[in-house]
């Protein structure tokens, strides 16, 4: 386990969080001296740390630029220390919380997905199989550690989450500009 400090400070004037991308969020406290730990939705660790100040939110659209005052990944798990955030008390209080970044400071992606897409983007998606069966709506991503899975809203009444596997044998297209998800995959699955 190495110690990491960052040093870039939050701009408040330089972002609009009117147009966030959920990266990860706080899984709760770790230890006795403020750190918390972290569940990141990047690709790998390394693409969230590029972004030394995080915005977080309970999930109300309200935003607060948190700096981060230093980090250690720990068994293959991110832990972070951010300013003013002491002790085990201080840090329960982000328990839960989202952790986003502006979009314009992120690489700019095509509308479509053709060029890739960021997973909030997929959030509130309308899921299809081959048929053209709906199956729901986009609610969440897992990290399952073999493969991704996508959290689908059943449409139908009565029916409750789905879990779909997140990988190119299932996923046939995801076209961002139509919301839609189209799946190669049995509604008795």
């Amino acid at each position: 386990m190495h110690n990491k400090k960052l040093h870039k400070k939050a701009n408040i004037n330089q972002c609009s969080t009117e147009s966030m991308v959920t990266m990860g969020h706080i899984m709760g406290p770790f230890g006795i001296l403020g750190w918390v730990k972290i569940v990141h939705y990047t690709e790998n660790i390394e693409s969230l740390l590029a972004y030394p100040v995080w915005w977080l939110s309970k999930g109300d659209d309200t935003w607060s630029p948190m700096n981060i005052a230093s980090y250690n990944i720990h068994d293959n798990k991110l832990i972070v220390a951010f300013e003013g955030y002491l002790d085990r008390t201080q840090a329960t209080q982000l328990k839960g919380m989202q952790i986003a970044v502006p979009r314009d400071q992120l690489p700019h992606l095509a509308e479509d997905g053709k060029e890739g897409y960021y997973w909030s983007d997929l959030i509130g998606t309308s899921v299809f199989n081959l048929q053209n069966e709906e199956f729901g709506t986009v609610i969440g991503l897992l990290r399952t550690g073999a493969n991704d899975v996508l959290q689908v809203q059943s449409a139908r009444e009565g029916q409750k989450e789905r879990l779909i596997p997140f990988i190119d044998q299932v996923i046939v297209d995801i076209d961002l500009k139509a919301r839609k998800i189209t799946i190669d995959w049995g509604m008795d699955y």
